[in-house]
């Protein structure tokens, strides 16, 4: 079996300065007003929760020392003050979660709609397949990772600004309280440890992160996997899903379903490992926290029995301790979380170097774009197309002019590169050199081989790119019955994966119908009716002509049905 992949992301870089890379853009934003309010409000709620417990403390000694002198009328004063203090650490604790959710909530969303932005803009999403990029499922960092990210960051900031407000304050408790500890050192000489339960807590808590440091390291490895496999898994239904009928016409179901259990077996063996990884540091960290429970009485044992301290005293070491130990123990507590999140930020970095991996290649791919007169012609200067990865050139130099209003056919066998023709004259080919001069300020439309039909409405897929609602209902009614589409005229707001739905010349007859909704002024086909009949294709072709005859194109076909609609023909292979 195929083990799982090892992370592929920016680990050589310091992961503070990672972090501090991502969430930056956000707390200097145009949002940044209220977010840096919400958590001095989140910050200032924590710190009094910390107050709180210092409150317990005290109350902890007065209350166990009136118990112990049988002091009725101090124990029920004690126990309304206790009262009012849970009351306020409620209120504190209520509202903190409170507000750091709406701080999460907000920041999350400022920073999906930054990655999307930028993930769709200057055709990233396309660019990526094209990169060979090493970073994968880019629709899990958006989604998944991103909440994640927010999430624990925050969680672990303020929770780690808590503990060292809290170190500070009980440490002062506990080196108080504790008093000096005579050291033996022979021939009657000894030496005098003041707060030696502060010295203790100390040694025990850095022994405690160590140990679970090494213990746990690998996790980070097996965290960043795990979500790898995950994906992976998640997107190979997805595929299926998308082509359901094509797997049933091929009765693909056995090599799916083999596909499938190996993506899912590969989940499985990521798990086991994280599942053994996370048992051993279990074992420790839950061993660490029950010889805590009794340690800080054992260590103050002598003192209370040589009535040093009161019972109040003994119970009121043995809290501070806890506290201490659980401040410099807050990487133990928390190294789970800390390698999850390490991972996090490693996946979320990648995505971010790839996004500007693709902004260098759609600079290069827009390069080779320039502009000709208005009224003009689509000319080709010297322009050579090459594949990824390959430094040899798919075609020699083209040196071609297509005038307006003089309509081409681009023929030739496949794999010549007609389809990446079409791709580098609209700038997202960025193996190509050469020029492409394209009319100044004059509409164009790309019609792929492949519609793209948007989940929604069926009004939404007809205006695509634009709103569902720019173009009139009549207009729609007219062209549905132009590109014989009359049948779907009463589902125009029904919300369904239409791509599922419809048949692949149904789909290409509603990308027929955006063309003459958005009336281009250029309109570049690539095989737009290879799933048509030919009386089918006679009437779209005839309607073009007649509604909009302003519109010139240049098509991609191997089949010899659209040369009539032509005015040149181009053989490609030749």
């Amino acid at each position: 079996m195929e083990s799982p992949r090892q992370p592929s992301g920016p680990a050589r870089k310091g992961l503070l300065r990672s972090f501090w890379r991502l969430a930056k853009p956000y707390w200097f934003s145009e949002e940044a007003g209220s977010a840096w309010s919400l958590l001095s409000l989140v910050v200032g709620l924590s710190l009094a929760s910390v107050y709180l417990l210092v409150q317990f403390n005290t109350w902890n000694q007065a209350f166990y020392d009136a118990v112990q002198k049988f002091d009725e009328p101090a124990f029920w004063t004690l126990m309304l003050r206790f009262c009012l203090l849970a009351a306020g650490f409620i209120f504190v604790g209520v509202f903190n979660q409170y507000f750091s959710l709406i701080l999460q909530n907000r920041w999350r969303r400022w920073m999906t709609r930054r990655l999307l932005d930028r993930w769709l803009d200057d055709k990233s999403h396309y660019l990526w397949h094209l990169a060979d990029a090493r970073t994968d499922n880019p629709d899990q960092r958006i989604a998944e990772d991103v909440r994640d990210f927010v999430q624990q960051s925050l969680d672990l900031s303020v929770g780690l600004l808590n503990q060292i407000v809290t170190l500070a304050s009980f440490i002062a408790i506990l080196w108080t309280l504790s008093g000096p500890l005579a050291i033996p050192l022979g021939s009657g000489h000894s030496f005098s440890l003041p707060g030696y339960m502060a010295w203790v807590c100390l040694a025990y808590a850095v022994t405690g992160t160590w140990l679970s440091h090494r213990i746990g390291k690998p996790l980070i490895h097996i965290n960043y996997a795990q979500q790898q496999t995950e994906a992976d898994f998640r997107f190979g239904l997805v595929r299926l899903r998308e082509n359901a009928e094509s797997v049933a016409l091929s009765d693909g179901e056995k090599a799916e379903r083999h596909s499938l259990r190996g993506l899912f077996d590969l989940v499985y063996a990521n798990f086991q490992a994280l599942l053994r990884k996370q048992m051993h540091l279990n074992f420790f960290s839950i061993g660490y926290d029950q010889i805590a429970t009794v340690f800080p009485y054992l260590v103050a044992a002598p003192r209370y029995f040589s009535k040093q301290i009161t019972l109040g005293g003994l119970f009121q070491i043995a809290n501070a301790f806890s506290q201490v130990k659980d401040a410099l123990s807050w990487a133990v507590a928390n190294y789970p979380t800390l390698a999850f999140w390490r991972a996090v930020v490693e996946r979320l970095e990648g995505f971010e170097d790839e996004i500007v991996r693709t902004k260098d290649m759609r600079t290069r791919a827009l390069a080779v774009l320039g502009s000709s007169p208005a009224g003009g012609s689509v000319h080709l200067e010297a322009l050579s197309l090459s594949l990824p990865g390959q430094d040899a050139p798919l075609t020699a130099p083209l040196n071609l002019d297509f005038p307006a209003g003089r309509s081409v056919l681009i023929s030739g066998p496949s794999g010549c590169g007609k389809s990446t023709l079409l791709r580098a004259v609209h700038g997202v080919w960025p193996f190509s050199q050469g020029r492409v001069l394209l009319p100044q300020n004059e509409s164009r439309m790309v019609f792929p081989q492949k519609p793209y039909l948007p989940i929604g409405s069926l009004r939404a897929a007809l205006a695509y790119p634009s709103e569902a609602d720019a173009v009139p209902d009549s207009e729609i009614q007219a062209v549905l019955g132009l590109c014989r589409l009359e049948h779907l005229r009463e589902h125009l707001d029904q919300v369904e994966s239409w791509s599922l739905i419809l048949s692949v010349g149904e789909q290409q007859r509603v990308a027929w119908a955006r063309v003459f909704l958005q009336k281009p002024r250029w309109l570049f086909l690539d095989e737009a009716t290879s799933a048509l009949d030919e009386a089918t294709q006679q009437r779209l072709y005839q309607a073009l002509e007649t509604q909009l005859p302003e519109t010139t194109m240049i098509s991609v076909a191997h089949s010899q049905n659209p040369r009539q609609h032509h005015q040149g023909v181009w053989d490609f292979g030749h």
